[in-house]
């Protein structure tokens, strides 16, 4: 059942660091090339990458690389630089290769429609992983695995709405994902609803800073010239939060004291800030999907039955939780 694979190697990714790495400028941003795994009969895999914004997502890279490795599936990866139309092009290469299965966490939510049909035609199962895509056509795709990004967002806003309690007036400046991207969308949407119901809380400035620690910065030196009164910051992703205490700092104010920080991931560094004081809060996104999603491709490739979502089970840290984690924090 299973096709054999192409031997050659295509270039090389090495994302094992906790802080992102650069990528290759080479057309489709095919990054990577096979991590060998088992023998003839072994299942290829096509992963398309977002890219390495984030330590978040050099984690993940790593945790795919290794579980492939460790499972015995021939990983045939790609880094798609953030850009759709590189995602794409490796998607299309993966179809023409006749992979097995093909996985990715798709850098927006729409426009993918077209590719996965050709996909769904060349019989090849599709698995979402991290983030999710908004399609009416759900068959384009086996299953989708990851976090609840709405869930994410609903965890923040509540802490937030609780330390608030009997404050005047709070103000809030947002700092988003990638512009169109699933846990962008959804984190956004899921803090708005936590924090509906408190007339004291605003999100006064909301702006994109697409994942990275150096856009978290840039942000947030902008918020700081054009907001007078700042509370709080609701990053998106760590590496956002870590831009924006760069930012506080340089601008002689204490992060965590003059203005509160809360973040979604709980990587290493974001974990440390946390523990330092610096954050104030973190809600867990784990990037460790790798074994989950080499059993979910086995079962698919064999034309087994998967749930149509598997949901990964996170929590939240406060200080003297991260500062307990830390030790054997993973990522």
């Amino acid at each position: 059942m299973f096709k054999k694979t192409l031997a050659s190697t295509v270039g090389a990714v090495l994302l094992l660091g906790m802080t992102a790495c650069g990528s290759s400028d080479d057309a489709g941003g095919a990054a990577g090339g096979s991590t060998s795994g088992g023998g003839d009969d072994a299942i290829t895999m096509g992963f398309a990458q977002v890219g390495a914004e984030s330590g978040w997502r050099t984690a993940n890279t790593a945790s795919i690389q290794a579980s492939a490795e460790e499972a015995g599936v021939e990983l045939q990866f790609s880094d798609a630089q953030q850009k759709q139309a590189n995602q794409i092009q490796a998607l299309r290469s993966y179809i023409q290769q006749q992979v097995d299965v093909i996985a990715f966490s798709p850098v927006v939510e729409t426009g993918w429609d077209t590719v996965l049909q050709e996909a769904k035609r060349a019989g090849i199962p599709v698995i979402l992983t991290d983030r999710s895509i908004d399609s009416p056509d759900d068959t384009l795709y086996a299953t989708f695995l990851g976090s609840d990004f709405v869930a994410e967002g609903e965890k923040a806003g509540e802490w937030l709405v609780e330390d608030s309690a009997g404050a005047d007036q709070v103000n809030v400046v947002e700092l988003q994902g990638t512009t169109g991207a699933a846990p962008a969308i959804d984190r956004k949407e899921g803090f708005e609803s936590a924090i509906a119901g408190a007339d004291n809380i605003e999100v006064v400035a909301s702006q994109t800073g697409d994942f990275t620690r150096s856009g978290g910065r840039q942000v947030m030196e902008a918020f700081l010239q054009s907001q007078p009164d700042i509370d709080v910051v609701y990053a998106h992703n760590d590496d956002m939060g870590l831009g924006a205490i760069e930012a506080i700092e340089a601008a002689g104010m204490v992060p965590g004291e003059d203005i509160k920080i809360i973040t979604v991931d709980a990587v290493k560094d974001g974990m440390q800030a946390l523990a330092d004081g610096k954050i104030s809060f973190i809600v867990e996104c784990n990037p460790l999907l790798g074994d989950q999603l080499m059993e979910l491709a086995d079962q698919v490739v064999a034309g087994e039955e998967v749930p149509k979502r598997v949901v990964v089970e996170e929590t939240t840290f406060t200080q003297e939780e991260a500062a307990a984690a830390l030790p054997d924090r993973q990522y």
